[in-house]
């Protein structure tokens, strides 16, 4: 049996990622520094720890770093773990598989992004992902990314969609962050982790550093908007995000800072080009953006609309 070790696994692609190799036949361990209760399969350790992470990785055949710091704490967390799971990876043999993001395009990005588009992206957090991808490229390790836009999920997980764009669909109220008009790249979680599962399957016929983009979907505010009317069954009231008061916050909060320096995402129209992924794995599963939405609205319905 083909065996995964998940760091990270309590996290929003972590939790995916375990559920999807399981789900493909796969043992799967999975780490977190704590865990609200025992379990088969749960190792509790400090992924910066080189140590700790190697001997949790003996025997594994891929290694899934699904571990996400706080925005603030990227600059200095980021390399740390970066270096212990290459150090994992070097003493036994594991393909390394990263999801990623599109932070490395920068605010130049094209509107349609691809795994030959350059890397031309000049923010804090652009700049650090760039230099983990390349920590993993030059370190000579098996490593496979996969490329994505905007995570949607089944559950609240602290996200753009549930804490800011639809926490107050249910009560007719949506914020958008841009211009209505403008393409944003999203990411169907679950089906972006079964894409991963797939790929591991065949980690050895690609090139030792190999990129793959997910499509997901490619939506303007607008028909996000309509797709949310639709499953809430009423009409919304649309408020624009207040980027001036985050900025100010930023003054003060090293999250809102962080927060603030992405704005662009949401003024550059952009989508994800799939074809490749779609040449190795022809017939993924592919969730209608409809059958999504209202998927990752039934997460917070209130419950007297369950009724």
């Amino acid at each position: 049996m083909q065996k995964v070790l998940v760091l990270g696994a309590p996290g929003r692609f972590g939790h995916a990622a375990a559920t999807a190799f399981q789900d493909a036949g796969w043992q799967v361990t999975q780490t977190a520094r704590r865990w609200p209760e025992a379990g088969a399969g749960r190792v509790t350790l400090d992924p910066s720890d080189t140590q700790a992470v190697t001997d949790a990785a003996q025997g594994q055949h891929v290694i899934v770093n699904a571990l996400n710091p706080p925005y603030p704490d990227w600059s200095v967390e980021v390399p740390r773990l970066t270096r212990a799971v290459i150090a994992a990876a070097k003493a036994t043999g594991a393909t390394v598989m990263i999801p990623g993001n599109l932070y490395n395009f920068g605010v130049a990005m094209p509107a349609v992004l691809r795994e030959d588009t350059a890397w031309t992206a000049q923010t804090r957090k652009g700049a650090i992902r760039i230099r983990m991808e390349n920590a993993y490229r030059d370190a000579g390790v098996r490593t496979i990314v996969l490329r994505g836009g905007d995570f949607l999920e089944a559950a609240q997980s602290g996200n753009w969609f549930d804490t800011h764009i639809a926490v107050g669909a249910w009560e007719g109220k949506v914020m958008y962050p841009g211009p209505r008009n403008i393409v944003h790249a999203w990411a169907w979680l679950p089906d972006m982790a079964v894409a991963m599962a797939a790929l591991a399957d065949q980690r050895d016929a690609f090139d030792p550093f190999v990129e793959f983009c997910f499509d997901g979907y490619a939506l303007t505010g607008d028909e996000l908007i309509a797709l949310i009317e639709q499953t809430v069954g009423r009409p919304m009231r649309v408020r624009g995000m207040p980027w001036p008061v985050v900025r100010a916050i930023g003054l003060v909060s090293p999250l809102m800072r962080e927060v603030a320096e992405m704005r662009y995402m949401w003024r550059v129209p952009h989508r994800v080009d799939g074809s490749r992924l779609s040449q190795v794995l022809p017939g993924l599963p592919r969730t209608p953006p409809a059958e999504a939405i209202a998927k990752a609205l039934a997460a917070w319905k209130p419950a007297a609309l369950t009724e």
